[in-house]
């Protein structure tokens, strides 16, 4: 076989996603060196690995066992993060190609070679420091709820809207369809590098959503005094920022990297999963 060494990372919390990892590692453990992610090793009652440390290990690509939020968190875990291969154990699952009953063929396939490609990422910046960074979205909510927020949004040295909203949504292409599509965004090709900015409720009728270029420089500030916002990052970690903090959106040097099973382009695979 091609590959040699592959990481597991899952859920941890159903016992059908640990059975399945289980049947994984039954099937495989005599064919390529497998290392567990921590917290699904414990689970299991076996010797585990950091998934930030599976690159250094030599670990060729990582199977996430659960839905997108399984594979969003082992992205963010990583700098530079290795492939991922989706085993579908979610609802709707986006980012997760591989349904249950077809995840030992799959891997079998994916054993002796694949390909992947490549998805940008945005790198979060709070007054100069680097929070994380983002394969989704970045939004950035009221910190009380039920309460709009003043913000001024600026592309690189120009103002590009001045909102009083709920919030706003800074989307990826692959983070278009989830938080920023349910916002009232455009669905964005992953073929195409850009930022989609999508206003949450905003106040303003001409408060429209924009799609711009990913190498911009996207600059937020407060313009309400007293009042403070929440900066969500994929819907995992969250921050408390004030009217005097500046948060700045950058492209990122690491892309996430999805390995490619099939053929079946973007806009069918879309119309499948909303169907």
């Amino acid at each position: 076989m091609a590959i040699k060494k592959i990481g597991i990372s899952a859920r941890c919390d159903r016992p059908e996603v640990i059975e399945k990892v289980s049947e994984i590692l039954a099937h495989f453990s005599s064919k390529v060196q497998i290392f567990v992610a921590t917290p699904t090793a414990e689970v299991l009652g076996i010797e585990g690995t950091p998934v930030e440390r599976m690159r250094e290990e030599g670990v060729e690509l990582i199977i996430s066992v659960g839905g997108d939020g399984t594979v969003l968190r082992n992205i963010a875990k990583m700098k530079d993060p290795l492939p991922i291969l989706g085993i579908n154990m979610g609802t709707l699952g986006f980012l997760v190609d591989v349904e249950p009953e077809n995840a030992l063929e799959t891997i079998e396939e994916v054993l002796y070679g694949f390909s992947y490609t490549e998805r940008m990422r945005v790198d979060v910046f709070l007054n100069g420091e680097m929070l994380d960074t983002a394969t989704n979205e970045i939004a950035i909510m009221s910190a009380k709820p039920a309460k709009i927020i003043q913000f001024e949004v600026y592309v690189g040295d120009c103002l590009l809207d001045s909102m009083r909203a709920d919030g706003v949504v800074f989307a990826t292409p692959t983070g278009s369809t989830a938080y920023a599509m349910s916002a009232g965004g455009p669905i964005i090709s992953p073929r195409v590098n850009a930022i989609v900015v999508v206003p949450v409720a905003p106040f303003k009728l001409s408060s429209r959503p924009w799609v711009i270029p990913s190498d911009s420089e996207i600059t937020i500030r407060l313009s309400a005094p007293k009042k403070e916002a929440v900066i969500a990052i994929d819907g995992q970690k969250s921050y408390r920022i004030k009217p005097d903090d500046v948060v700045k959106l950058k492209k990122s040097r690491f892309p996430a990297r999805f390995v490619r099973i099939s053929d079946t382009c973007f806009y069918e695979r879309v119309q499948r999963k909303l169907t």
